[in-house]
């Protein structure tokens, strides 16, 4: 059997969705209000199984409301935690309620059903939501009082991980739903409203929302995000993901390139493809394709896994995304580094992400490749299946193949049993790769991760801090020296909207995804007519910067263009 799956299943959290474990689909979806029995009492010899065929065929129960069966009263509100896969979610969430009946309000004062969409990622995630329930107990005590019943729901990861703690604290929440139950969201709610807890939190071997199409919550917005796998099996041993979000899994690419048309038809100009792991998608919908051979890992890479053969890859997707419109900007995040081989040693579809970059106008020329760690030491304590040495080749070679190219990362400060001798090795990768952007935190330890179980958080909690501290003091010195090489130089960005200081300036991205502020001034178009324009949310533009910080670029306004014609320069 497979790690992740072993894992999984000894967690309690696995099933398939097309063939759940007997019984555990109503154990883990049912209301909650059935009367415990009562400590101590005696047990009787009990009565046989005629006694309960004979009351079966007496007594007709009652059933369940079925998803889309009972038409959603009131209104909901939808508050979102944590990652941009949250807010993809609230965006799933919402479509299935909105299709059930049920209106939207901005106004929780007016809310009929609260539903918070939640982060397990680190313990400072979740204490935000058990903060966040305590207000909301006295908003629905105030509620019950004027007997205007106010549901509240738990949604997303943290339901998946404590959904006993949830539902049995205070008595608060009415619903729990885990990120693959949000079609059952009506049927939830239906149950709620006669009094009884419901949850399900059943991870699904294959569920990926493929035919629901996102109701954007940014209406009118210049940017959008489309989840294109759900999921993870590199099981890093300090990532609570797998068990959380389940194995992985990709929606087909005929309905991705769907959501994405739709999107550029609204406007959008920039779609950022979303995932766990995007750089190992895998569709398995067309059978013509199922045979493909796995593809190479990064030289120097390994998983805790087999590689999988069969499918159209994360490459396909991408030319084919990028081709839908050449005035429509690419992302994509997270990916994992051992999904960059070189073309060398793999010259099939799935080796090409690279080029692709290199190639394509509409591809940012951005890479996130997430290190955590700069000891080759602790990476092994990680499962992360790459060496210091191995991730620095990587590095090289992608500003081999992509000059220019925009790096990000993430970095965990005092992960277990990390030596001051480790800490210092991060600090010299971070000065040797120089990123423009970081994310840096102090490790949280997640129960069920294999950390959890095979190691211990001995790193305290001051120490901690400042090792997370002096991470974050070497990346800033070194990012304002990676941002000040733009200085001098014009970079088209795409205009999001005002300056959040100052109602003078506007802000927007460059094609590394750093933000660029500049005035809100006249100016001319590139296409060549005369008259004067100002830039629109939407409008790409040319900004010569002047200054740089670790965080932003600042410069004027040159001209109103597109991405093609700057392409073309």
């Amino acid at each position: 059997m497979l790690p992740w799956r072993r894992a999984l299943r000894a967690a309690g959290v696995l099933h398939s969705a097309a063939a759940p474990r007997p019984g555990a689909a109503r154990r883990a979806s049912c209301g909650q209000g059935e009367r415990p029995v009562g400590r101590g009492a005696a047990l009787s010899a009990g009565p046989d199984l005629r006694h309960f065929l004979r009351g079966a065929a007496a007594e007709e129960p009652r059933p369940e409301p079925q998803p889309g069966s009972v038409p959603g009263t009131g209104k909901v509100y939808l508050e979102t935690y944590g990652c941009q896969m949250n807010v993809n979610d609230t965006e799933i969430a919402w479509a299935i309620l909105q299709k059930n009946g049920y209106a939207r309000t901005k106004d929780l004062g007016e809310a009929d059903v609260i539903l918070l969409v939640t982060c397990s990622v680190r313990e400072k995630a979740e204490q935000a939501i058990w903060n966040r329930l305590q207000h909301l107990k006295a908003l629905k005590a105030r509620r019950q009082q004027a007997r205007l019943p106010l549901r509240i729901g738990i949604l997303g990861c943290m339901a998946e991980r404590l959904k006993e703690e949830i539902l049995h604290r205070e008595k608060l929440v009415d619903i729990v739903a885990g990120p693959d139950a949000y079609r059952d969201l009506p049927r939830l709610l239906a149950i709620a409203e006669s009094g009884q807890q419901a949850a399900n939190v059943l991870l699904s071997l294959d569920e990926t929302y493929a035919d629901i199409l996102p109701v954007q919550t940014s209406a009118g917005g210049t940017t959008a995000f489309v989840s294109i796998m759900r999921g993870c099996d590199n099981m890093c041993s300090y990532c609570i993901v797998p068990f959380t979000r389940g194995r992985e899994r990709s929606r087909p690419i005929a309905s991705i390139l769907q959501e994405v048309r739709m999107l550029s038809d609204q406007g959008v100009k920039e779609v950022t493809l979303l995932g766990q792991n995007v750089n190992s998608f895998r569709d398995m919908s067309e059978v013509q394709f199922q045979s493909a051979a796995a593809p190479v890992l990064s030289r120097g890479f390994s998983t805790v896994y087999k590689a999988k053969p069969g499918g159209l890859r994360f490459a396909h997707l991408l030319d084919q995304v990028s081709r839908i419109d050449p005035e429509m900007r690419i992302r994509f995040t997270s990916p994992h580094p051992k999904d960059f081989p070189d073309e060398a040693m793999s010259p099939d579809c799935s080796s090409q992400v690279l080029q692709l970059i290199q190639e394509r106008h509409n591809i940012c020329k951005q890479l996130h490749l997430p290190a955590q760690s700069g000891s080759t030491r602790v990476l092994e304590a990680m499962r992360r299946g790459y060496t210091r040495e191995a991730y620095l080749e990587l590095v090289h070679h992608v500003r081999e193949s992509i000059p220019g190219v925009s790096l990000s990362s993430d970095f965990i400060a005092g992960f277990c049993g990390e030596t001051e001798e480790d800490h210092q090795q991060t600090v010299s990768l971070l000065r040797e790769v120089r990123y423009n952007v970081g994310f840096l935190f102090a490790y949280s330890m997640r129960q069920k991760t294999r950390a959890y179980h095979r190691l211990q958080d001995d790193v305290p909690a001051d120490i901690k801090k400042r090792r997370l501290e002096e991470l974050i003091t070497v990346f800033r010195e070194e990012a304002v020296k990676a941002n000040e090489a733009m200085v001098g130089q014009s970079q088209l960005v795409l205009v999001e909207g005002p300056s959040k200081r100052s109602a003078s300036e506007l802000c927007g991205r460059n094609d590394g995804n750093i933000k660029v502020i500049f005035p809100d001034a006249e100016v001319e178009d590139a296409a060549g007519c005369k008259a004067l324009v100002r830039a629109q949310p939407g409008d790409y533009v040319l900004v010569k910067v002047t200054s740089a910080s670790s965080q932003t670029l600042k410069g004027v306004l040159l001209c109103r263009t597109t991405l093609s014609r700057s392409a073309a320069c």
